[in-house]
C-alpha cells in the first residue's frame, strides 16, 4: 500500500457512532473503505456541529479540539496594598493625663501640607522621612496648627529606647487633647542599628504602638548613613511600601473631609 499513513487514514464524517455522549469517529484506509482501523472517542461537548452537520470538509477556521492551542498571554493584576495595621485609638480619648510641661511639644502656625512630619526627638529621621514623598513638610518637631485646617501629621522615631520614650509621650500629648486640630495617621519608627530589635526594645515598641492609630518600622538603610540618595525611587522595598501605605491613608483622610 503506497503513501503514509497520514495519506492513507483519514476521517470519515458519515462513519459516526454515537454511544450515549460519546461520538466515535471511524478511521477508514482510503484503498478500502470497508475496513476499520480504529476508532477515536472524544467527549461531546469538545465537538462542535460544525465537524459532524453533514459536509465532508473541516474549515480552515474551525478550531481543531486535537491540537494544542497558544497559551494566551495573562497581564499581572497589581493588587491593592492591604491597609496598615490598626495599633490604637484613631482620635484622642478623654481622660488621658497630658504629659509633663517639659516634655510637651509646642505648637506653631503652618502652612497647608499633604503630610507633616514631626520628629519626637533629635535626629528621629523628620527630615529624611519627609523628602520621600512630594508634599510632605518639616514640622521642625512642633505640632502644626494650620489655621481653618486640620493638619494630618506622622510621628517618626528612632528605635533606640529614648526615641521610643520620645514617641510616647507625644503620642500621650496627642491623646490627652493637647494636639488641637490634628489628625494623627501614626508613627513611622526607624531602626537605629542593622538587624532585630533586641526583645526589650520590642516590647517597649509594642507597648507605644498601642498609642497610636498605625505603626510603620522602616529597617536601618546603610546607604543613607554614608550620604546616598534619599527618595522613594531609590528607598528598599520595604521604605516604599511604608510610602504608598501612607500616602494611601493620607489620601483617604482628604478625600473624606472634602
Amino acid at each position: 500500500m503506497d503513501g503514509s499513513p497520514l495519506d492513507i487514514l483519514r476521517i470519515e464524517p458519515s462513519y459516526i457512532v454515537l454511544y450515549e455522549n460519546t461520538i466515535c469517529y471511524r478511521l477508514l484506509c482510503s484503498a478500502c473503505l470497508s475496513c476499520s482501523c480504529s476508532y477515536i472517542a472524544v467527549l461531546w461537548g469538545l465537538v462542535t456541529h460544525s465537524y459532524y452537520r453533514g459536509d465532508r470538509t473541516l474549515s480552515a477556521t474551525t478550531p481543531n479540539p486535537w491540537v494544542s492551542r497558544p497559551e494566551t498571554e495573562v497581564q499581572p493584576v497589581e493588587e491593592p496594598l492591604p491597609p496598615a495595621h490598626t495599633t490604637g485609638p484613631p482620635v484622642p480619648q478623654g481622660g488621658v493625663p497630658a504629659p509633663s510641661p517639659a516634655a510637651l511639644i509646642p505648637l506653631a502656625r503652618k502652612t497647608k501640607a499633604d503630610l507633616w512630619v514631626l520628629g519626637t526627638h533629635g535626629g528621629a529621621g523628620e527630615s529624611t522621612l519627609a523628602s520621600l514623598s512630594p508634599g510632605w513638610r518639616e514640622a521642625d518637631r512642633v505640632w502644626p496648627h494650620v489655621p481653618g485646617e486640620r493638619a494630618r501629621v506622622v510621628l517618626v522615631a528612632r528605635s533606640h529606647a529614648h526615641g521610643l520614650r520620645a514617641a510616647q509621650a507625644a503620642a500621650i500629648q496627642w491623646a490627652s487633647g493637647h494636639a488641637p486640630d490634628v489628625d494623627l495617621v501614626g508613627l513611622v519608627v526607624i531602626h537605629d542599628a542593622p538587624g532585630r530589635l533586641p526583645r526589650e526594645l520590642r516590647d517597649l515598641l509594642q507597648v507605644v504602638s498601642g498609642g497610636v492609630p498605625r505603626t510603620w518600622s522602616v529597617p536601618w538603610v546603610e546607604a543613607w548613613r554614608f550620604g546616598g540618595e534619599i527618595s522613594a525611587a531609590a528607598a528598599p522595598r520595604d521604605v516604599r511600601r511604608v510610602i504608598d501605605e501612607l500616602r494611601a491613608i493620607t489620601k483617604s483622610i482628604t478625600e473624606g473631609t472634602n
